[in-house]
């Protein structure tokens, strides 16, 4: 079949189109915006304003650490009431000369140390000192966070006012 000059020209035209529809928009084409998509963004005209240093409703707060002294926890019984690691009902004491007793219901006490510097709590356990947060402490409960090798332990203790108090070394 023989196509005319006429339809030649046609044909040529087409395929200039279709290979012009296949081919990558240039630079300024690909900046310009397209009238026909919405923008979709955030009406916060009626939102209060918030300090950004406090986290929005509904995000997760770090947690805060207390503001405490030795005196809130030293020379009391605490018992576990729960642990990632350590048995329920052992006994922990910190007393006021250093020394940490620990008293596992299956188990021969242990002694160790406890420092308390810059706010910061230490316990020395077999003579591994480990770093410890005091993630909760008020008159009846103490919540502690150490950090040991591998994974910290969480400690939950509740005061055992029952329990009679070791005496120091």
């Amino acid at each position: 079949m023989r196509l005319s000059a006429r339809s030649s020209v046609l044909c040529g035209a087409i395929a200039a189109c279709v290979l012009a529809a296949c081919q990558a928009p240039s630079t300024s084409e690909q900046a310009r915006p397209v009238a026909d998509t919405p923008q979709v963004t955030a009406d916060t005209s009626q939102q209060p304003a918030r300090s950004t240093d406090q986290p929005a409703p509904g995000e997760a707060a770090a947690p805060a650490a207390p503001a405490v002294t030795p005196a809130a926890f030293t020379d009391k019984v605490w018992r576990v009431k729960s642990s990632s690691a350590v048995e329920p009902d052992t006994v922990y004491a910190f007393l006021s000369d250093g020394t940490l007793v620990i008293d596992s219901p299956n188990g021969t006490p242990m002694r160790g140390e406890w420092r308390f510097e810059n706010g910061q709590l230490t316990m020395v356990e077999e003579g591994q000192a480990y770093p410890t947060d005091i993630l909760r402490l008020d008159a009846s409960e103490l919540h502690l966070r150490s950090h040991n090798p591998g994974t910290p332990v969480d400690i939950v203790l509740t005061l055992a006012p029952d329990e009679a108090l070791p005496k120091a070394k």
